[in-house]
C-alpha cells in the first residue's frame, strides 16, 4: 500500500523527534518509495512558525525529494463532503480527500481527527 504523510510527521521526522523504532518505520517507508505528501502538507511545512532558517532547508529538500498530490477536481469534491459530513479543519480534510482519492494510506500521529471518515486508512507511526 502506497503512503502519504501528514504534516506532523514530516516535522516529527525532519526534527528528530521520533523514538528510534518510530524513525525506522518511517524511513523503511521513505527508502521504499518517494513520498507523497499534500499540497497542503507542503505549505504548512513551509509556514511553520517554530521553523528556523537551517528547518526551512531541511523542509525545501525534503519536498523536493517528495511526490506532492496537488488539488484537482476530485479532491476538492471529496473535501467539501468529508467537511459537511464532519467535524474537521480545511487542511485535515483537504489531506484525508487526497489519501482517499488517491487510495494512499495517511501516516499521522493524529489519527483521532480522521477516525470518524468511512474507508480512510490511518497509520499511526508512534502506536
Amino acid at each position: 500500500m502506497s503512503y502519504i504523510l501528514d504534516t506532523n510527521v514530516v516535522i516529527d521526522y525532519i526534527q528528530g523527534n521520533f523514538p528510534d523504532k518510530e524513525a525506522t518505520f518511517i524511513e523503511n517507508l521513505l527508502f521504499s518509495d518517494i513520498p507523497n505528501i499534500s499540497v497542503i502538507t507542503e505549505i504548512e511545512v513551509l509556514c511553520w512558525k517554530h521553523a528556523n532558517e537551517e528547518d526551512v532547508e531541511q523542509y525545501k529538500k525534503f519536498i523536493e525529494n517528495s511526490k506532492i498530490m496537488e488539488l484537482c477536481n476530485s479532491v476538492k469534491l471529496k473535501t467539501i463532503e468529508i467537511r459537511r459530513n464532519h467535524k474537521i479543519k480545511l487542511p485535515d480534510a483537504l489531506i484525508a480527500a487526497t489519501a482517499f482519492v488517491y487510495d494512499l494510506e495517511l501516516i499521522t500521529r493524529n489519527t483521532k481527527d480522521f477516525e470518524n471518515i468511512a474507508g480512510l486508512k490511518t497509520k499511526n507511526p508512534w502506536d
